[in-house]
């Protein structure tokens, strides 16, 4: 190759999952079925009734053809009701805006707000695509490790001492990924407070909010009158619909923002898949039933994986849990969390993330992405970290 790679982007490490998937070499013989714990992914099917539709969706001519930029109006009407429903407040259909999925989301949110030498607040542990994203855009990133902080949530006053002139966010992901955490209202209310003072924006991510415990609103900030002034709220339809593959997520904020990243999703891919947005619409006007059934599924699988902590033997800790994640601190002080993982993987038949790929201060922890997998399997992935302690 005779030509110069992009280095903010060489500089940036390879995509996790694809790593951790790397450890597991299909050729080597298995005495056992091998536990998935590294991707967040449903391990149901979308509803019959909306592959139905989709079925029938896929011979209109209009399938086949560019959206708006922002999405199909019905589409961003729908979500528009539903957040103002599920969050009691005020959302309208111009503070919507429809993406290929969240990552997008998140992608064209920041390079609206951020340029290159601008830097934001990105608490540890945190959403590795976040931080591939912003390295790549030459966004600095100002961190604090809120582990080991009470309840495990986030301190705004850490944030604030990180802050000067050229701080344009601050992100947070709740429920959080990679620790199942769900910030409470106060919290997220404190961080909102705090942007606003400094006149930026709290960028929050709320992929998996429709897994809460409860259907309390997961914070009152769309009940402000001031909210589209500070908040950039992020979500994804790829979670609660099973629609991984089919890239539907949105952003919701104020009109001028919207404006800024249309122009960055026009380049990046013109607009969300057109069948994405019609999934995601149907499941918006018809699953409700369904999603509360497979809700309370991921409910049992997280009760059976606290329940199966328990173990009298077991040397690993369950530091946070909830949604799809929990975050576990590992019993081998000193040693990396990617040599704990790889050999989790290899000689365990468990695989699942490092801390290490969840920023700075993650060393003692790993990241169990326990979605995907039954709840009659808790047992047996603790017994096999039970297992790993006598190695």
């Amino acid at each position: 190759m005779n030509y110069q790679l992009n280095r903010a982007v060489s500089g940036v490490e390879a995509p996790p999952i694809a790593e951790a998937m790397s450890w597991i070499n299909s050729s080597a013989p298995r005495n056992r079925a091998l536990i998935n714990l590294c991707q967040a992914v449903p391990s149901y099917p979308p509803a019959e009734s909306l592959q139905d539709e989709l079925a029938r969706r896929i011979r209109l001519p209009e399938t086949s053809l560019y959206t708006d930029i922002a999405g199909i109006p019905p589409l961003r009407e729908a979500l528009a009701q539903h957040m103002a429903r599920d969050y009691g407040g005020h959302v309208d259909t111009v503070n919507t805006l429809i993406t290929s999925g969240c990552n997008q989301a998140f992608c064209a949110a920041l390079s609206a707000i951020a340029e290159p030498g601008d830097n934001v607040i990105l608490p540890s542990p945190w959403y590795f695509n976040h931080q591939m994203w912003l390295a790549m855009q030459g966004i600095e990133i100002r961190t604090f490790n809120f582990m080991g902080a009470q309840g495990a949530n986030p301190n705004p006053a850490a944030a604030e001492a990180l802050m000067d002139a050229r701080t344009r966010a601050i992100i947070l992901v709740s429920p959080n990924n990679p620790t199942g955490a769900i910030f409470p209202p106060a919290v997220t209310t404190a961080f909102f407070e705090l942007a606003k003072a400094k006149q930026i924006a709290l960028v929050l991510d709320e992929t998996y909010k429709d897994f809460r415990p409860t259907a309390a609103p997961p914070h009152h900030l769309f009940q402000r009158d001031d909210w589209q002034d500070t908040l950039i709220q992020l979500y994804s339809f790829s979670k609660v619909f099973a629609l991984t593959g089919y890239r539907a997520g949105s952003i919701i904020a104020g009109r001028k923002v919207l404006a800024e990243a249309e122009k960055i999703i026009d380049c990046m891919a013109i607009c969300a898949p057109r069948i994405g947005q019609d999934a995601a619409l149907f499941g918006l006007q018809h699953l409700e039933n369904w999603k509360r059934e497979k809700t309370a599924i991921m409910a049992d699988r997280l009760a059976a994986l606290q329940a199966a902590f328990k173990a009298p033997a077991l040397k690993y800790e369950l530091v946070s849990c909830g949604a799809y994640f929990a975050y576990v601190r590992h019993p081998f002080t000193g040693t990396p969390s990617k040599t704990v993982a790889q050999k989790l993987a290899r000689e365990h038949d468990l695989l699942c993330l490092p801390g290490s790929m969840f920023g700075p201060g993650q060393e003692d922890y790993l990241r169990l992405a326990f979605a995907n997998v039954e709840a009659a399997l808790m047992p047996d992935a603790v017994a096999r970290l039970v297992e790993s302690q006598q190695h």
